[in-house]
């Protein structure tokens, strides 16, 4: 069963078509990497899904459901969602910033309750951020406040969430932290969860299913060892590469490759 589907998707900037009836199916309650060039659309395609753009024609559906039947708020109960480098208004700390991620579960004048004072902790507390929880966000460094941004999405409590490169600026040991946080969260939570990543092997390791994009259309769909091959990788990114199983945990990687 899909968590998300679209149906003859089509998305354009002014009188630019960027994606052109696009057919994609998200599998519901497993991990999906998407993947492909600079400007191919991927960024484009997640915003879609999240209601942050407006298609131009085609229907986008989470768990059967049309999203433009929703409220903004119901959508947010649905899918939590982390754009590529976002924002923070001047003057947040970093509790303050995760918050927000509560506001789609408060009523009246959005209140905090003793459930999200207790969220909002668990999720600093998962991103080794509850030390700074009452430092400004503009006082941390750039993989700091990825981190930060990540805990908000995460105490939106959805089932569903979309990140458009989540370990932007993250060094090595917090980019394997943030993506075995969400491997777990997959795992003993059941959470669905779609990922935009640059890096290939990371896209791969932790993916059940992936999904290449060139150009704003699907070039190839399935599991990492089918996608993982050297006939996808020249077709999506136009270059020759080398791919070998690594022995840890049986996913393929890409060792080296040249311009094709």
């Amino acid at each position: 069963m899909e968590s998300i589907k679209t149906e003859n998707l089509s998305i354009a900037y002014g009188s630019f078509e960027i994606v052109t009836d696009l057919d994609l199916n998200i599998p519901k309650g497993k991990i999906t990497t998407i993947i492909g060039p600079n400007g191919c659309g991927k960024s484009t395609i997640l915003k879609t899904i999240a209601r942050i753009l407006q298609s131009k024609s085609g229907s986008v559906y989470i768990n059967g459901v049309d999203i433009q039947g929703l409220s903004s708020k119901a959508i947010a109960k649905e899918m939590a969602v982390l754009p590529q480098s976002p924002q923070a208004p001047s003057g947040l700390t970093v509790g303050e910033l995760v918050a927000y991620g509560r506001f789609p579960h408060q009523s009246g004048f959005g209140k905090l309750n003793k459930v999200d004072r207790e969220k909002i902790n668990w999720a600093l507390n998962i991103i080794d951020m509850k030390q700074f929880k009452h430092r400004p966000i503009e006082s941390l460094s750039g993989g700091q406040r990825q981190r930060v941004w990540i805990a908000m999405a995460l105490v939106q409590d959805t089932e569903i969430l979309l990140l458009d490169e989540p370990t932007t600026y993250l060094d090595l040991a917090h980019q394997l932290e943030i993506l075995q946080l969400l491997d777990k969260l997959n795992k003993e939570q059941g959470r669905t969860i779609v990922m935009v990543i640059h890096e290939l092997n990371n896209a791969a390791r932790f993916a059940d299913y992936m999904v290449g994009i060139k150009d704003g259309n699907i070039v190839c769909k399935g599991t990492p060892d089918e996608i993982m091959t050297k006939d996808n990788l020249r077709k999506i990114f136009n270059i020759e590469a080398e791919i070998v199983k690594e022995p840890i945990n049986n996913k393929p990687v890409c060792i080296t490759y040249n311009l094709g």
